[in-house]
């Protein structure tokens, strides 16, 4: 394992089922697996049927993997960095146990360059998964990226004693289901949001010129953090 990829493994069996159970996972399903490590979820992932292709990006877990599944014809187990790598395959569905440096980055990639996922299931700090889930007044970012392509909901917490190594951190458990509402729209919402949370604690009529902001039939005296994703669609267009 090593250190600079953050990783914190997941070591209680209870919640590798209640991960599968998120996922929504049957047989014959294939799931993408980010990050496996040694396979704790993988083992629970193939123990439904379905085809798993598992990325790791460390060499020698992926030695082992190779080791451990060499007689399952269920699992593809695939050397790469997830950021770098290009998803042929649909449908599927996502799941993994995401490092907190990659979780904003990940995101965007999986939902603006990878092939629709069904739904996902990350495991994050819970502190990511407040924010992936906020609604207005508490609007961020991340919960616009989120929230522009997908339903997202916190499935449980859980405290950081079950990782091996300890975070410093609780975690939490968080479904993403993909949502068509929006998507047509998504890439403008984005590009003006990016825009008014460079200073979200400003008035909008002093991130965006105000006459647009009007237009939308938003009040300009508010702020960023308190617009829902409609108001963000409206202000796009």
């Amino acid at each position: 394992m090593k250190k600079s990829l953050g990783q914190h493994f997941l070591i209680n069996p209870r919640i590798h089922e209640k991960i599968v159970e998120a996922a929504e996972i049957k047989a014959k399903d294939t799931v993408v697996e980010i990050g496996p490590g040694s396979g704790l979820l993988t083992d629970h992932l193939l123990a439904t049927g379905a085809h798993v292709i598992a990325i790791e990006k460390d060499s020698e877990f992926v030695s082992q993997l190779r080791e451990k599944y060499r007689n399952n014809k269920n699992i593809e187990i695939v050397e790469s960095d997830v950021l770098r790598y290009t998803l042929h395959v649909t449908p599927y569905k996502l799941v993994g146990n995401i490092p907190y440096y990659l979780t904003s980055h990940l995101i965007r990639v999986v939902l603006q360059e990878w092939p629709q996922p069904k739904l996902i299931v990350f495991t994050v700090q819970k502190e990511v998964a407040k924010r992936m889930t906020a609604k207005p007044p508490k609007m961020n970012m991340l919960a616009v990226l989120v929230q522009c392509y997908c339903k997202a909901e916190i499935v449980a917490t859980i405290k950081r004693g079950n990782f091996r190594p300890i975070p410093k951190v609780d975690s939490a458990i968080v479904k993403l289901v993909h949502s068509d509402q929006w998507i047509v729209d998504s890439e403008k919402i984005l590009k003006v949001a990016s825009v008014a949370f460079k200073n979200p604690r400003k008035m909008l009529k002093n991130n965006i010129p105000e006459e647009l902001v009007r237009k939308a039939g938003i009040d300009p005296s508010r702020r960023a953090e308190t617009l829902t994703i409609q108001e963000w669609q409206k202000l796009s267009m």
